[in-house]
């Protein structure tokens, strides 16, 4: 949660911000200016991520781990460099960091990883990932579909049965069913740590108690987390985490996977191929430690240094300043949205802790539109189901118009989007 005791970012500051991402300064839609308020879906990019990768394809460009040149060197450097600056921004050493290609790419090789073991891959090692009909995989209703059809699938080959932990009426979590779903038989159980729909945050010390009083292992889904608090994911206790890098100022194409390096070194490879090998015969192969064991072909190395650069961006400002900037905007979010006739909070009420975003039902007007009318004033935000059907059809509904904030929202920015909503009931004729 934000300390208390740091004082958000103000006004000035975050107009001074601004001005290092070019798409936030002088952009306008359809002649209003633009106020950006969908960086839950992906981040705007600050002049240093897009010089860095830049300057690595103008000086440094060359396939890393392979070439003993200069050049190659010098780009293996770099990559490395990128891994252990990632890997400390979450609390993390550079063995326990896998690049991939986004969260979703993370979540999969985790669950195609315990597939692998399954199947009689990496022998006694990999005894602990390994599934059987009986054995359970606990996830939850609030998930992105990242976090659930993966689960959804290694259940489908392994045989074990999928559970999942409901939400309330709000669309959080319910802490108490959560030890009735985690029992005996749960052998991993993955959620998320923010809520890509609610912005509530989960209580992970408490699953992970319950995981590992049955043993189970935990992968969190860290991406709606990672950008927007300062995160230890070691001190978190969780097992296995996932975080995407255009999320956090990054470019796209950049993930990361972390997880403990016991755990990592134990589980069977996902996609494989060159690099990621010690020996190869024409009958078989041996793979290296993590995390070269994980990362198959020619690597993402421009974006990994492109992500470092953003990393050193956020750390620059603070996080812990930059989450208590997003507190506090999401506070004027709720407020707002909760004086506004005929529309409907998702998730904590105002005064809970939240991010800086919130998605809403207009009741009487399809999401869709709702999004139409407030793009037409120059507010962007992200309309339909986020990726996240299941827990829209919890709370009975289909989609939802969500605002989400970052660094460089400010409360202006907030106050129009609050504006434009509190006319779209007039416009279409339901108010009243």
């Amino acid at each position: 949660m934000p300390s208390t005791t740091v004082p958000p970012l103000t006004d000035t500051e975050v107009r001074a911000l601004r001005e290092d991402f070019p798409l936030l300064t002088g952009t306008e839609v359809m002649g209003a200016p633009l106020v950006y308020l969908d960086s839950g879906a992906t981040a705007q990019k600050p002049l240093a991520v897009l010089d860095a990768e830049r300057e690595f394809y103008l000086h440094r460009n060359a396939a890393v781990h392979r070439g003993a040149h200069t050049l190659a060197v010098e780009a293996t450097d770099a990559y490395e460099e990128a891994r252990r600056v990632v890997a400390g921004f979450v609390g993390a050493g550079e063995r326990e960091l896998v690049w991939t290609s986004n969260a979703t790419e993370g979540l999969n090789l985790i669950a195609y990883a315990f597939s692998n073991a399954t199947a009689g891959r990496g022998g006694q090692a990999a005894e602990r990932f390994r599934l059987r009909p009986g054995d359970e995989i606990v996830t939850t209703e609030a998930e992105h579909h990242a976090n659930l059809i993966p689960w959804q699938e290694l259940a489908a080959r392994t045989g074990a049965s999928l559970r999942w932990i409901p939400v309330d009426g709000t669309g959080q979590l319910d802490h108490e069913a959560a030890a009735r779903v985690i029992g005996e038989r749960t052998k991993v159980v993955a959620f998320t740590h923010v809520s890509n729909v609610t912005g509530a945050l989960t209580d992970v010390p408490a699953l992970v108690e319950l995981a590992r009083e049955t043993g189970a292992l935990t992968v969190l889904d860290a991406c709606q987390s990672v950008p927007h608090l300062p995160v230890d994911l070691p001190g978190l206790g969780v097992d296995l985490a996932v975080f995407s890098g255009h999320k956090m100022l990054g470019p796209t194409g950049i993930g990361a996977l972390w997880g403990r390096t016991e755990l990592l070194d134990a589980m069977p490879p996902f996609l494989t191929g060159g690099s990621m090998i010690t020996r190869v015969t024409m009958e078989e192969a041996e793979y290296l430690p993590a995390p070269a064991r994980f990362e198959a072909g020619t690597q993402r190395i421009a974006q990994t240094v492109a992500l470092a650069e953003a990393v050193r961006y956020l750390r620059a400002v603070g996080m812990e300043r930059v989450a208590a900037h997003e507190h506090a905007l999401g506070q004027r979010l709720a407020e707002g949205i909760a004086d506004l006739e005929g529309v409907r909070l998702i998730g904590p009420p105002p005064g809970a802790d939240r991010v800086g975003l919130a998605a809403v039902d207009v009741a009487g007007v399809h999401a869709h539109d709702v999004g139409q009318v407030l793009d037409a004033a120059g507010v962007a935000v992200r309309v339909g189901h986020h990726c996240a059907q299941p827990l829209h059809r919890a709370l009975g509904l289909t989609a939802t118009t969500r605002a989400s904030t970052y660094l460089y929202t400010t409360a202006e920015d907030v106050d129009r989007f609050l504006a434009e909503l509190a006319g779209v009931r007039s416009y279409f004729g339901v108010a009243g």
